[in-house]
């Protein structure tokens, strides 16, 4: 798998927005249009349902050499053998999860501040999701925190940070200005009508990594 240092773009496969019998083709037109990494996200389904999806949706996304991370549940990632898993605020603790996966699984948090920016990375994260910046009904109980430490966040926090919370093309440039390399995009993706174009547009805005 490449490194996850390398990765720009960040889709979430959001069983919100996807029937869970449609989530193995939205992959992999997620996969067409050169997603760097996805996660499946799915709140409404048991473990072993989860696990059961998660082995399907890793059967493509492995051979197109495309991290898969697991929402919430370390075990399921662990059991479908997919490269990461991402942690919320209010989930099991990181020192926990590590026990529960393999060593080349990393680990994903989502933060909110500079303060949970911070003890996300001094707490051993592989990486972190930062925002919501925008309001985004994929996170109806955290207000949008704006863009102003998103510029802080590139020069303090020595992690891969994804700039997350209703980024969509639209609005993208205006992250990117504000000091973003790396988003990540829920809704945009799943409810583009070409969602391969919608990617590789995306994508194209995105600058290059070699300055971090």
């Amino acid at each position: 798998m490449p490194p996850l240092s390398q990765a720009r773009l960040y889709g979430i496969l959001d069983l919100g927005y996807v029937q869970p019998g449609r989530a193995v083709e939205t992959a992999q037109s997620m996969i067409e249009g050169g997603i760097d990494v996805i996660q499946l996200r799915a709140k409404d389904l048991s473990p072993r349902e989860i696990e059961k999806l998660a082995v399907r949706v890793h059967a493509i996304t492995r051979p197109a050499r495309v991290p898969l991370v697991i929402n919430d549940h370390p075990a399921v990632a662990t059991a479908a053998e997919a490269e990461g898993v991402h942690l919320g605020q209010d989930d099991m603790a990181l020192a926990d999860a590590r026990k529960c996966v393999p060593p080349g699984c990393f680990i994903g948090v989502s933060t909110h501040s500079r303060e949970q920016a911070r003890a996300a990375a001094h707490q051993g994260a592989d990486y972190i999701g930062f925002g919501p910046l925008f309001s985004t009904p994929t996170k109806p109980d955290y207000p949008a925190i704006g863009l102003e430490d998103i510029r802080w966040i590139r020069e303090n926090i020595s992690l891969p940070a994804f700039c997350i919370g209703g980024i969509k093309r639209e609005n993208v440039q205006r992250v990117i200005d504000a000091g973003a390399t790396r988003v990540v995009i829920v809704s945009g993706i799943l409810a583009a009508a070409d969602i391969p174009d919608y990617i590789r547009d995306v994508k194209s805005v995105l600058p290059p990594l070699n300055n971090e």
